[in-house]
């Protein structure tokens, strides 16, 4: 297959995955090619078969807000022509599953079908804003293919936008068990925290769902119990409300902000536990990385994370805003070695047994072939339909 991928290059679940779907999709021999404004953070290597085009831009006065998701579909439509693509696949609904369509129309018959993958805020808070939820909807329904990434997600699109359950396959997000393992190194974790210590830490993109703020909380509630570090990865709007928490709490000097990392797989060996108090996660892609790394989890009982993260097996989970229930559930993981070590073993059993990419992206791979088949078909049956039409037009006409 040649497949046109387009996704956010920022940091996120959604591009992570849409990223390590094309490489490993590459390595079984298939043509991948990136379409989106700027690299993928987590394409920063040379990977055989696999192509970056960037989306050009141009700055006109005239334009406040340069139109994205024209210049993106002009790209798709480039690629798709260039490249001969048997298919595109948009990850995130807004714009690009639009800017998909409108590439599609710009092609005709010529056009490959097209796969949108929903990933949560897409669903669950962009698109169901009144500015956007009628052509998020519309664009969904253009697709030849529909996956959401867990279960709660696709109830979530069958009940808001009008989907029919049957026209969504779950696929659930995946992980290289190879690079997230136990015991990575290297993991430096002396220079992350003093012997002794326990190591939470979170990671994120730190705006409001994900309650930063109750992270801080928990960390200071077990810091009153152990000597413990916070490690808090990422960056976000909700940065400095997790700052001044810090502060007020005054754990600021046990609470490290690493800002950004690209290479997370080389600090989650290094925690003793992993903290997502999210409003609501619609996989909890943070939290698979953590357990395939060996850390219990500790998060929030919402959204998709229930089908990750198993309940008093791997970790616990509870309402979200629930600061007392998650601290002394931390306390119990960090303070009792054998539950900790049976949490961790089954964390890793899960990531391993369930979402490993030599599990998923083979579903990944059938389902796109099915779908290009079914597109293919359909093109066939449009071609053999006109045939029969133009006959008995010409037939009428003779007589």
């Amino acid at each position: 297959m040649k497949i046109g991928v387009t996704c956010y290059p920022t940091y996120g679940g959604s591009g992570a995955v849409a990223t390590a779907l094309g490489i490993e999709l590459a390595e079984r021999g298939h043509e991948i090619h990136f379409v989106s404004y700027a690299q993928p953070f987590r394409l920063g290597h040379f990977h055989e078969r696999v192509f970056f085009h960037e989306v050009a831009m141009e700055q006109y006065p005239l334009f406040e807000h340069p139109p994205y998701t024209l210049a993106l579909a002009v790209a798709l439509h480039d690629a798709a022509r260039t490249y001969d693509l048997d298919l595109i696949h948009v990850h995130y609904a807004i714009p690009h599953a639009t800017s998909a369509w409108i590439a599609q129309q710009m092609l005709g018959d010529e056009g490959p079908p097209v796969v949108t993958t929903l990933h949560g805020t897409d669903i669950t808070l962009v698109g169901i804003h009144p500015s956007f939820q009628a052509i998020t909807s519309f664009s969904i329904l253009q697709s030849e293919g529909i996956t959401t990434v867990s279960q709660f997600l696709k109830d979530q699109t069958v009940r808001d936008f009008g989907v029919a359950a049957d026209d969504i396959e779950v696929i659930p997000n995946f992980l290289d068990t190879d690079v997230y393992e136990p015991g990575k190194e290297p993991c430096r974790r002396d220079t992350l925290a003093e012997p002794g210590e326990k190591i939470i830490m979170h990671v994120s993109n730190f705006r409001p769902v994900k309650r930063v703020s109750d992270v801080v909380n928990v960390f200071a509630g077990v810091a009153e119990r152990m000597p413990a570090r916070l490690i808090m990865i990422g960056d976000g709007p909700e940065r400095p409300r997790a700052v001044e928490a810090a502060q007020a709490l005054g754990v600021e000097d046990r609470v490290v902000f690493l800002g950004k990392h690209g290479a997370v797989e080389e600090l989650l060996p290094c925690a003793d536990l992993f903290l997502l108090p999210s409003q609501s996660e619609s996989f909890g892609l943070a939290a698979l990385e953590a357990m395939a790394s060996g850390a219990p989890v500790v998060a929030s009982n919402a959204g998709g994370l229930p089908e990750v993260v198993p309940n008093g097996e791997a970790g616990y989970l509870l309402d979200p805003g629930d600061v007392d229930g998650m601290r002394e559930g931390a306390v119990e993981i960090l303070s009792d070695p054998d539950r900790w070590k049976a949490f961790s073993e089954a964390g890793r059993a899960v990531a391993v047994e369930r979402f490993s990419a030599e599990l998923v992206v083979p579903v990944y791979e059938e389902y796109c072939l099915r779908v290009i088949e079914t597109h293919r078909r359909n093109a066939e049956s449009r071609v053999q339909n006109s045939g029969e039409i133009s006959v008995e037009n010409g037939g009428e006409h003779s007589g």
